[in-house]
């Protein structure tokens, strides 16, 4: 039966995490202890011993490592495995883990390695500061632990048993599974937003439950995410803008495994290249002084973006092309001839023929054409109606086999 798994590093969370537990019981849930500690013997007896966790090593046994550092690293991995394997065995309603800095960090990857969906809390210390290295585009709830997760006194125990309870309410209050429509996912900046929308609307009169993320790297990260744990079909990757932050280094960046997740699920999948004109970057003071030079346009006060190149977008190319180049399912790039956003287009701040066209051929050079893998050119840019209806047509071409 599903049961909430409590992980703490037992070795110093010994009786804070059997108190979470006891918490967890007593609304009626079961509940897992496991020890992740590295260091000293634990305090009390897990349910899940270190030795069960790290049994799952593939690489250096992190009971062996004598540095702390390398320890919780090699441990994080081993839960991860441990996790995922609880998960796909059925096993895992729910997951709650407590730490500190050294807890957190070792935790809360295996918290992201789970399902969209599945409950996940952590309570940290860190969790009043940047939370972004501990939650990137996944599910997970953090709750400041206001003081140290070193004993249960007045404070912890409240907090600590609220963290319980709500691990708890969202085990027992799961939706129901019901008939959902084929999701779809898709990607838009604003410059994009004429075309994606227009997508949206046609294939949501077909039936799709269309799924939007702004194409800002972690919007990007977030909807591949869902692609592997299976809650989107298919996508129209529409913008692929933050590939162009990726290489030349701006703020939005997708990181050095987009496209993988969607590739691996053998979704229907057709992509253009909305948005390869233009890098982001903060507010015009913060562009990097080596692209002062640069064609920038303000787009707001928070948001300056820069035109790319040709040879930037040679750039692009090779780097989608590497990807694409490893798909073994059909996929369609679309190509709008005419320009890649609102502003590059005729008397546009970005409008430059020259380097969209740089873009252009290099894919199709490097891209290896099979009758899975097509590329097609069209005499369009990115937000006419045309373009719009060929990304439907060949999404529903692609769906259909």
């Amino acid at each position: 039966m599903p049961r909430v798994y409590a992980i703490a590093t037992m070795d110093t969370k010994g009786v804070e995490i059997a108190f979470v537990a006891e918490r967890i019981r007593s609304c009626g849930v079961e509940v897992v202890t496991v020890d992740v500690g590295t260091k000293d013997p634990a305090v009390g007896v897990p349910d899940v011993s270190r030795e069960q966790v790290t049994a799952c090593c593939r690489n250096t046994h992190p009971l062996t490592k004598t540095d702390r550092g390398e320890a919780v690293t090699a441990m994080s991995a081993a839960l991860v495995e441990f996790l995922v394997a609880e998960h796909a065995a059925g096993k895992v309603a729910g997951v709650i883990g407590i730490g500190g800095g050294g807890g957190t960090a070792l935790i809360t990857p295996a918290l992201r390695a789970l399902p969209v969906g599945v409950p996940k809390v952590m309570v940290s210390t860190m969790a009043s500061g940047n939370v972004g290295p501990y939650v990137d585009c996944a599910d997970l709830t953090m709750m400041y632990s206001v003081v140290d997760v070193a004993g249960i006194n007045s404070v912890s125990r409240r907090v600590l048993a609220n963290a319980a309870h709500a691990i708890a309410g969202m085990v027992q209050h799961s939706l129901p599974t019901a008939v959902e429509k084929p999701t779809l996912g898709m990607t838009m900046f604003g410059v994009t937003t004429p075309c994606v929308d227009a997508v949206r609307k046609s294939l949501e009169a077909r039936g799709y439950d269309c799924l939007v993320f702004h194409a800002t790297g972690s919007g990007d990260r977030a909807m591949e995410n869902l692609v592997r744990s299976e809650l989107i079909q298919g996508v129209i990757d529409v913008t692929t803008t933050a590939v162009a932050d990726e290489v030349v280094g701006g703020v939005l960046a997708c990181g050095p495994h987009r496209f993988d997740a969607i590739l691996n699920a053998r979704v229907p999948y057709v992509l253009s290249v909305g948005a390869l004109d233009m890098v982001n970057f903060g507010a015009k003071e913060t562009v990097p002084a080596k692209f002062q030079g640069r064609r920038l346009h303000v787009h707001n006060a928070q948001v300056t973006l820069m035109r790319t190149t040709a040879e930037e977008n040679r750039q692009f190319a090779r780097w989608i092309a590497g990807k694409l180049n490893c798909s073994t399912s059909p996929l369609t790039l679309l190509i709008p001839e005419r320009g890649l956003s609102t502003i590059d287009a005729p008397g546009q701040p970005f409008h430059d023929p020259d380097a969209d066209t740089a873009l252009f051929e290099e894919l199709e050079r490097l891209v290896e054409m099979t009758e899975q893998r097509q590329i097609k050119r069209l005499p369009l840019h990115i937000n006419d109606p045309e373009f719009a209806a060929a990304l439907v047509s060949d999404f529903l071409s692609l769906a259909r086999r």
